[in-house]
């Protein structure tokens, strides 16, 4: 009776001992849960909160640490233009009563070498309207056959030639009136990077998406040689600037690569590592850019269009016409698409045209 009751005992003990380790064992995995739930709440939460706030704090980023910080390098770009009525008129720089209107600016990219203004390889009339959050792009074919205006102070140059050498003659004052008088249309600001810039600022971007389905190869002995693999997920800024530039198709074509690629890389701008870095961007560009726009309203601008609404609604449009040879091979623009695209300009100028008067001027244009 007694070696039983011991047995029992040490028994009892022995099953106790088991039940306390089941027990610890299961609170510890109980607290483990717990913490690996309390976590992924945590993580969770920052996730929703930065994609809720995630404009909101981009925004605070840009005004806090990202204007402050290339304020100056952008003053370092600025170049007035001599006779801009436009842009220098009191009324039209930008203040808190106007700063939504619509207004234009040409962009040209150009291949400048040194001290030399180089040719507009590029040229596109550009008309914001900031409320509507739409741009539209007119690109001009850089060999349309154009009246040079200011031609005649300059040694040398031509009267009546392609456009793209308006610049080479007399920099971004002579394209400046130069396209303005082509499409009778006011032009308030200008921007040119040449190519050195874009190379910079697309490698610092992180590169950019390009839509290339197929090998894009010059085969010209008379052209410079470049080559695009197709399918790459991101391209560099070398092979941005040869889909840029390349020419053996048609000059639509290559109009449509530059407006794609500004598309894209308006697109990558957007993300937050490029946001944060935008100082090195910025300083990249450098003596490759210049413009007449002040540093507070190019920060106000890139806050609103790219920062505040996203990407903007784009629509493009080119001037039409057909090549021909004179003393040498030009695009010779159609008259009517020129007076068509005037008027399409003046309604995306007017502040009082809704969507649907720009959506009916721009009906046979695509983005």
């Amino acid at each position: 009776m007694k070696n039983k009751q011991i047995t029992h005992s040490a028994s009892s003990f022995s099953l106790s001992r088991i039940e306390k380790k089941k027990v610890k064992k299961k609170t510890k995995t109980s607290k483990k849960k717990k913490i690996w739930l309390f976590t992924l709440a945590i993580v969770l939460i920052a996730g929703l909160g930065s994609y809720v706030f995630r404009k909101e704090l981009l925004i605070f980023g840009f005004n806090n640490v990202v204007a402050p910080t290339i304020e100056h390098t952008l003053d370092g770009s600025y170049v007035p233009l001599e006779n801009n009525e436009n842009a220098e008129a009191p009324g039209l720089q930008p203040t808190a009563d106007n700063k939504d209107r619509p207004f234009s600016i040409l962009l040209l990219g150009t291949d400048q070498r040194g001290k030399e203004n180089g040719l507009s390889d590029s040229i596109i009339y550009t008309v914001i309207r900031p409320v509507d959050h739409k741009v539209l792009f007119v690109s001009i074919p850089r060999d349309s056959y154009a009246e040079i205006i200011g031609a005649e102070k300059v040694k040398g140059a031509r009267k009546e030639t392609k456009i793209n050498a308006a610049h080479s003659y007399g920099g971004p004052q002579m394209s400046v009136d130069t396209v303005k008088n082509l499409l009778n249309a006011p032009i308030e600001y200008y921007a040119t990077i040449n190519f050195n810039g874009l190379v910079g600022v697309t490698d610092a971007l992180g590169g950019v998406e390009l839509p290339i389905t197929k090998v894009i190869e010059n085969k010209s002995p008379d052209h410079e040689k470049l080559r695009i693999e197709p399918n790459k997920p991101i391209y560099s800024g070398a092979e941005a600037l040869m889909y840029v530039r390349y020419r053996e198709d048609s000059d639509f074509k290559r109009t449509e690569r530059q407006r794609i690629f500004l598309k894209s890389a308006l697109e990558r701008m957007k993300r937050v590592d490029n946001i944060l870095n935008i100082q090195k961007i910025i300083e990249i560009a450098g003596s490759n850019f210049q413009t007449n726009m002040k540093s507070d309203f190019i920060l106000d601008l890139a806050k609103r269009v790219i920062l505040e609404g996203g990407t903007p609604e784009i629509t493009s449009h080119m001037l039409q016409g057909e090549g021909r040879r004179k003393d040498q091979w030009y695009y010779m623009l159609d008259e009517n698409d020129v007076k068509r695209t005037h008027e399409l300009i003046e309604i995306w100028l007017n502040p009082d045209s809704t969507d649907t008067d720009l959506s009916a001027a721009s009906a046979d244009d695509a983005a």
